[in-house]
């Protein structure tokens, strides 16, 4: 008898292999989130951040991570997810011992590790480059980026539900991707949008993730907003996951 563990381990085994001879996918989940963010690098220079108590380093780190997420981990997971399914893998995957829930998560074990690598590689740049040193609270920045993990996964496997093939997935994918960007205080931090702009924006997926990230290196976000933030989060984690369990497709469309 095989265990939860090994069965998920052997699965995201063949998939890393799988992920290493995609050149495009590799391409888009390791070196686009590292090179994005020089990008927008004038933009957050011409920002007035002072008055928001915000620094280049503290609005570039978490926008930084937030490219992450979104290219290594949502972008490339739908992509996975659709190809899988198309080629019927996903469906004799499920004639064998795997769950449903075991092949999903084995599935996306790869890009998840991908992205937590570069989370981690940035926040160590970051700190000796732009000189941020120690996040005050570190708990925050850990919290916002588990979450963003799990958060992306489950939004990956919710748009592979209507895209129908490889080529269409890097379309469905992108309202999900420009929306967070424009945001989600990726590209530009919500201290600085007018408030009303800024609290509907703080309901946006993505948001919770990017909030508690910055707020980990600021040591400025308070505990009721802390609380909020994970709430928003774990609400869109669990609509996702219900959508998931409801209409995620394990054959492809005829």
């Amino acid at each position: 008898m095989t265990t939860v563990t090994g069965r998920m381990n052997a699965l995201a085994r063949a998939e890393l292999t799988l992920l290493g001879r995609s050149r495009a996918t590799l391409v888009t989940a390791v070196l686009v989130p590292l090179l994005l963010p020089l990008s927008v690098r004038a933009a957050i220079d011409g920002m007035d951040l002072a008055d928001a108590g915000l620094t280049v380093g503290t609005v570039l780190l978490p926008a930084a991570i937030g490219f992450s997420l979104l290219f290594a981990v949502y972008a490339a997971l739908t992509n996975v997810y659709v190809v899988r399914r198309e080629e019927l893998v996903l469906k004799r995957l499920r004639t064998g011992e795997l769950r449903d829930a075991e092949i999903l998560v084995g599935a996306a074990l790869p890009a998840s590790g991908i992205g937590l690598a570069q989370c981690v590689l940035l926040a160590a740049g970051s700190t000796v480059v732009l000189d941020l040193g120690a996040p005050p609270a570190p708990h925050l920045a850990v919290a916002g980026v588990l979450l963003g993990l799990v958060l992306c996964g489950a939004l990956a496997a919710v748009t592979a539900t209507f895209t129908r093939t490889a080529e269409s997935a890097q379309v469905t994918s992108l309202p999900m991707m420009f929306v967070s960007m424009l945001g989600s205080g990726v590209t530009v931090p919500l201290e600085v949008l007018p408030d009303r702009l800024a609290s509907v924006c703080e309901l946006l997926p993505l948001t919770p993730a990017i909030t508690l990230v910055r707020g980990g290196w600021t040591g400025n976000l308070p505990a009721s907003e802390a609380l909020g933030a994970m709430a928003v989060a774990l609400v869109w984690i669990a609509v996702a996951v219900f959508a998931v369990r409801r209409w995620f497709r394990w054959e492809p469309r005829r």
